[in-house]
């Protein structure tokens, strides 16, 4: 296969006048459209905001304390829009409910109204005694033991029995398995009337600090919380600050982000730009979303939100954007952008008039994909891999096997049956393999794909130059692999300069 990938500094250099480059950046706009088109119609624009929050996730250059102010930032700026301080008051009570329960044991008095009138509450947090004694009552129960035996003087009478007639402290004492006679429903209510000192015990607020209670009522508990920083709770902000610095930035993102909608999202890229920009550190290349960060710190100003869904799309969803093109439904469009691809690779190159363009990131990742989109579609042997190398100057070392044949292999080849049976049949085989090579062999890939001669067959692996002879590349990876060592090569030439 015949296709120029430019990838050394003098295939970049040849000079091109401004004729030429107004038609090559014609042509990425038709290819552009067609995109954008198919993505917004086909995924809508939540799938484009969920891709570009798990893009955003992959950025690894923020430290714990200014991620911390930039979610606070927005939490501060929408505290009228429950919905991210909800989200963040989840993920507390679920990665580190300590933390909420210590600030319930402060404001214990405040639960009065949590369990009044609720059986479900009162019965799930104070019902659990045991037989065994004091020590041995869970939570709710033990607090309510504890704090009548110490106060019996101004509670016992409030206990309610299920027996004929109450017991008395001494005999509940020598025989702590009468608690388990208790009318907790009943003991409670009286409580909440006639015994407000309970409420504010050291018993109560003792039981409520592991945060185990929360999962009684996740949603009033959350609600309790947002009001709470809504009212400037220091307690409450402290939380929220500890666990936003505490956790990982990736993890942030995709739990958070999701809770914004795009004009909070927008917003939230505006302060991750002036923080990045900030930096002395360059890029890291190596880092799947380096393409955003250059984006954020170069040409945010003249890079709209949809430029960017875009850009993610082209950049980071490759075989995501593939798989909806190659959707039934979207033949026709798949034709035209084809066609345009097909243009792009082969009268299109990325040079440095693109450099002087206020958007050469969106024109390179679009000429990026147009090369992954063609790969993947025409090159299908190891000789036209081989090709390829060969003709862009990448060195290579080739792992390939020869098939072992037998009648089920030869049948398979066969088969014209559906998609589904075919890959059925491909799992099958691979498991087959795993157990006929030794563990240091380098497992195969076999592809099936329709073609006008029928079902072809692709194998082998290469290690190539362009990392270092890293990694094992099969024929499914080469086509990603490929077109994003193009898209950082040229990136560092126009960031360069």
């Amino acid at each position: 296969m015949v296709l120029k990938l430019y990838l050394s500094k003098s295939d970049m250099n040849d000079h091109e006048d401004d004729e030429q480059v107004k038609q090559r950046i014609a042509l990425l706009e038709k290819l552009e459209s067609s995109i954008w088109s198919l993505l917004v119609e086909a995924g809508g624009r939540s799938e484009l905001r969920l891709w570009l929050c798990n893009s955003i996730a992959g950025i690894n250059s923020i430290s714990p304390r200014h991620q911390c102010e930039l979610f606070v930032k927005i939490l501060k700026s929408k505290r009228e829009k429950r919905t991210l301080a909800t989200q963040i008051f989840q993920l507390i009570f679920e990665k580190q409910p300590r933390t909420a329960g210590h600030v319930l044991s402060n404001k214990s008095h405040l639960l009065e109204n949590f369990f009044k009138g609720n059986r479900r509450r009162i019965l799930q947090w104070f019902s659990s005694f045991s037989g065994n004694g004091d020590s041995d009552h869970k939570k709710g129960a033990k607090a309510l033991s504890q704090f009548a035996f110490v106060n019996r003087d101004i509670c016992w009478e409030e206990l309610e029995w299920k027996g004929k007639h109450g017991q008395s402290p001494a005999m509940v004492a020598t025989k702590p398995h009468y608690f388990l006679d208790l009318d907790v429903e009943k003991t409670i209510e009286n409580f909440i009337e006639y015994v407000p000192e309970f409420w504010s015990s050291d018993e109560f607020a003792e039981s409520l600090k592991d945060g185990e209670i929360l999962s009684i009522d996740r949603e009033f508990f959350v609600d309790f919380f947002v009001k709470l920083i809504n009212k400037d709770s220091k307690e409450a902000w402290k939380v929220v600050n500890e666990f936003l610095i505490e956790q990982p930035f990736s993890s942030l993102c995709r739990h958070l982000l999701i809770a914004l909608d795009e004009n909070d999202l927008q917003h939230f890229l505006e302060s991750l730009s002036k923080l990045l920009k900030t930096r002395t550190e360059p890029v890291d290349f190596t880092n799947p979303s380096y393409w955003l960060e250059i984006i954020l710190t170069k040409w945010s100003d003249t890079t709209s939100m949809d430029q960017i869904f875009l850009l993610n799309a082209v950049i980071s969803e490759k075989r995501q954007l593939l798989r909806l093109i190659n959707e039934e439904e979207n033949r026709e469009e798949k034709m035209k952008i084809g066609d345009l691809v097909s243009q792009v690779c082969t009268s299109s190159r990325p040079s440095n008039p693109f450099a002087k363009d206020e958007k050469p990131v969106k024109w390179l990742g679009l000429q990026a994909w147009a090369l992954y989109y063609r790969l993947s579609e025409e090159c299908q042997t190891p000789e036209s891999w081989e090709s390829l190398f060969n003709e862009n100057g990448i060195s290579f070392r080739n792992n390939r096997y020869s098939l072992l044949k037998s009648e089920d292999w030869e049948s398979d080849l066969d088969e014209k049956g559906s998609s589904r049976f075919k890959h059925k049949k491909k799992d099958k085989h691979r498991k087959r393999r795993r157990r006929t090579f030794d563990a240091d062999d380098i497992l195969l890939d076999l592809e099936f794909s329709g073609s006008s001669q029928g079902v072809q067959v692709s194998t082998g692996s290469w290690m190539l130059s362009t990392d270092g002879y890293a990694s094992s590349w099969t024929s499914l990876d080469l086509p990603e692999h490929l077109s994003s060592f193009c898209l950082s090569t040229w990136l560092k030439r126009v960031v360069a300069r």
